[in-house]
């Protein structure tokens, strides 16, 4: 991939954002792109993409930042689409003239995503991929945003690093509006535990091997141990839900 960007636009910067990620896992592909927030505007591939080959459509989606992301339509840009203000525009790449020919059935990152990424960074219009698509129709993400009713959060776990710690679909504005204050305790629960967690800044301000809950490092919540296995201690996996009703 790298390869026919520099073919098509050999004056390019590469950023590797993330190598091995879990195969297949739509959902941790949507929590990594998260991140692009930290980036420079630019071009973000990405191809965790189970279905290539079939029916499923390649898109380009520009942001109202001005970045553009290009991959399938899967649902693995909707979170940090929404994180960078929202989309512009989005179109399904069609137009053979931007793809490397011939087009592998089982490799559209190379041949197709790729490509027009390197040809929209050397200036290539949007709107010469293909034609425009409603942002509506698009794949949904394999996650939702939180949900807060009265006092009571509902939430989700979308990733689990790998000190067993928890990140939830809970973004931080939602969160200070949530738990705003110091000296605050919620109590979470998941599946039939319930597990009293402070509210803190950073992980050493409970004793080892105690649990917290904090803003995590990029925009959301995370539940941990500190110096510990949160997932491990509690059984936690991905996809588990989480509630808790507000600190008083």
């Amino acid at each position: 991939m790298e390869a026919v960007a520099f073919s098509i636009a050999p004056n390019t910067k590469v950023i590797h954002l993330m190598h091995g990620l879990p195969s297949f896992d739509i959902r941790a592909a949507a929590r990594t792109l998260e991140t692009i927030q930290y980036f420079p505007v630019g071009y973000h591939v990405c191809v965790v993409d189970p279905g290539v080959g079939t029916k499923r459509r390649g898109i380009i989606i520009k942001t109202k930042r001005g970045d553009y992301f290009i991959g399938p339509d899967n649902g693995i840009f909707i979170p940090a689409v929404k994180i960078l203000g929202g989309y512009e525009k989005v179109v399904e790449i069609t137009n053979r003239k931007y793809m490397l020919e011939p087009v592998s059935p089982i490799f559209h990152g190379r041949d197709v995503f790729t490509p027009a990424a390197a040809h929209l960074s050397i200036g290539v219009k949007i709107e010469e991929f293909g034609k425009e698509i409603k942002f509506e129709s698009l794949v949904k993400a394999p996650y939702c945003e939180a949900v807060l009713s009265g006092d009571v959060l509902e939430a989700e776990v979308i990733q689990i690093n790998k000190y067993g710690s928890l990140h939830l679909n809970i973004l931080n504005k939602q969160w200070n509006k949530f738990a705003a204050g110091k000296n605050k305790f919620v109590v979470a629960q998941f599946k039939k535990q319930k597990i009293k967690l402070p509210c803190v800044e950073t992980f050493g301000d409970v004793e080892i091997n105690s649990p917290l809950i904090l803003k995590d490092d990029y925009g959301r919540v995370e539940v941990a141990v500190n110096m510990g296995n949160f997932a491990a201690v509690y059984g936690i996996k991905i996809g588990d839900k989480c509630i808790m009703k507000k600190p008083r």
